[in-house]
């Protein structure tokens, strides 16, 4: 597959998370994918596994706030904030295609927190979401 292609269909992918379609989402999965959280230790392996997880989240799927997708061929990143009932967490996916399917997705989120005023002097504070 092209690199516009695993795009385009990424972008299926992306517009599914925003609307909270967990068919939609995992759609373009290989059967045998495979979604890594390193965070909590966890993997989910099959296509069916992944999609039942996703629909099983309690109060429903968080509402996501893209930031930006980059990355070429059959690797790409997704940036995006996930709100969880007013929790903001920031989310980055780490995506792998093969044969325009994809194969492995790593998933990290870290919870925002206030910067040090020990660094202050040499650091621009940047708008969050």
């Amino acid at each position: 597959m092209s690199h516009h292609d695993n795009r385009a269909k990424l972008d299926q992918i992306v517009g599914a998370m925003l609307a909270g379609d967990a068919d939609g989402l995992t759609a373009f999965l290989a059967d045998d994918a495979v979604v890594e959280w390193p965070q909590s230790g966890e993997r989910i392996v099959g296509r069916e596994a992944c999609t039942t997880v996703f629909k099983n989240y309690p109060g429903g799927a968080p509402a996501y706030t893209l930031k930006r997708i980059t990355g070429e061929g059959d690797h790409f990143t997704i940036e995006s904030v996930a709100d969880y009932g007013g929790k903001k967490v920031y989310v980055a996916n780490i995506i792998e295609f093969r044969d325009g399917k994809i194969v492995k997705q790593t998933d990290y989120f870290a919870d925002p927190f206030d910067a040090p005023a020990w660094r202050t002097q040499w650091v621009e504070r940047m708008e969050t979401v």
